[in-house]
């Protein structure tokens, strides 16, 4: 009855396995602004966006190779709408805005669901 008692105490205090937590405005500048996020590429490594409190974000793609297909680096704003995280750049996506829905993925992880479906994960550094 004892071993039965701390199953279920164990089972309520520990998050179930898939789910998940969107982060709202509030969570999104607690855990994401000020910090640098490492986007995961699908050819391996990570790409650093730096989501300042001013409101720029600042991008490079040099250390994965990205100047072979786009300029290397580039700085634009963020902004939060509707619990999305947006940003635009100078010419990353042709200079078009991008908003991400964020997820919750362990401690220092998220999902993010960009608003044309495509999805990925990052991990959040200082």
């Amino acid at each position: 009855m004892k071993l039965l008692g701390i199953t279920c105490l164990s089972m309520m205090l520990m998050p179930s396995l898939g789910s998940t937590e969107t982060l709202g405005e509030a969570d999104i500048r607690r855990d994401i602004i000020g910090k640098t996020v490492y986007l995961s590429t699908p050819l391996g490594g990570e790409l650093p966006l730096i989501f300042r409190s001013s409101g720029k974000v600042d991008g490079n793609g040099q250390a994965i190779g990205l100047g072979r297909y786009v300029k290397p680096s580039d700085t634009g704003q963020w902004w939060i709408d509707a619990n999305r995280l947006c940003q635009k750049f100078q010419s990353w996506n042709k200079g078009k805005p991008m908003c991400f829905e964020l997820e919750r993925a362990g401690a220092n992880t998220i999902k993010w669901t960009w608003d044309n479906g495509k999805t990925g994960v990052a991990r959040i550094g200082n």
